[in-house]
């Protein structure tokens, strides 16, 4: 176990990717259009602080942090994923997030931050970018899958003559083969049945049963391809998978943030 986890730290700069740009905008849109009425004005207030912003346009500034501030995208690497798939996607604490430097707990850290309103407005915002990211995170299946393969980073596969890696197909070349537009691809999502409310509190967020649902993804037969050449029968079989993943992420992230500035 040591190894792995050994493993896991020298992965965080590889596995800091979730979804990509589009996929991450994808889910703080869906959110966006869920918000309770007390909930859009605390986010709007927050946003404020950056003429301009959306929850769309904030989805990956925790990943952009690796050029625009290479030291706090450093820092944060390991919060943007944790290892299951080695230990039957199971969640443990002490041994899955030492230190609480893993995406579960960043997670309940950084709303707990967005939640107290007693924190300067500058680290609730970060603590919102934050927020929303990694909810994302924790819905790609190879942000809670193998620490031996670096999240699927080391699984060389080829897309119509082109090489890549499995983890970067499930970031974004799943959707990019859609030929859709992120409009058009958003419509479809959105069109997807919602998934059940979650029952009880939300808070502290639900990160771990979100990390282990996505794990039982990762581990799941064929996710790993038999051979590197991804068919269409891959992309037939796991797109909708992965966008089923968005829709949820969605609605999770909408319901947190609701749970976390719902008062007045």
């Amino acid at each position: 176990m040591a190894a792995l986890l050994a493993l896991a730290t020298a992965c965080a700069p590889l596995q800091a990717l979730a979804w990509g740009h589009t996929g991450h905008r994808l889910v703080a849109e869906l959110a966006d259009a869920d918000l309770t009425p007390a909930a859009r004005r605390q986010v709007d207030a927050l946003l404020a602080q950056e003429p301009g912003a959306s929850l769309g346009s904030i989805a990956s500034w925790a990943d952009d942090l690796r050029e625009q501030d290479p030291d706090l995208g450093k820092r944060t690497a390991a919060w943007h994923y944790v290892n299951l798939g080695e230990d039957h996607c199971h969640y443990d604490p002490p041994r899955d997030c030492r230190g609480g430097n893993c995406a579960v707990e960043a997670l309940n850290r950084q709303t707990a931050i967005l939640a107290d309103r007693s924190q300067p407005a500058a680290a609730r915002l970060q603590a919102l970018k934050f927020v929303v990211h990694f909810t994302g995170d924790l819905h790609q299946p190879l942000h809670a899958g193998k620490a031996a393969d670096k999240g699927g980073n080391t699984v060389q596969v080829n897309i119509d003559g082109r090489g890549t890696n499995l983890h970067a197909l499930w970031d974004s070349g799943l959707f990019r083969h859609t030929g859709l537009d992120d409009g058009a691809l958003l419509a479809q999502i959105r069109a997807l049945p919602a998934p059940a409310p979650t029952q009880g509190a939300i808070l502290p967020p639900h990160g771990a049963q979100w990390a282990e649902a996505s794990c039982r993804i990762a581990v799941s037969p064929g996710l790993y391809p038999a051979g590197s050449k991804i068919d269409q029968a891959y992309f037939d079989r796991w797109t909708p998978v992965a966008e089923r993943q968005i829709r949820i992420a969605g609605t999770h992230l909408a319901e947190l943030l609701n749970a976390a500035l719902g008062g007045s």
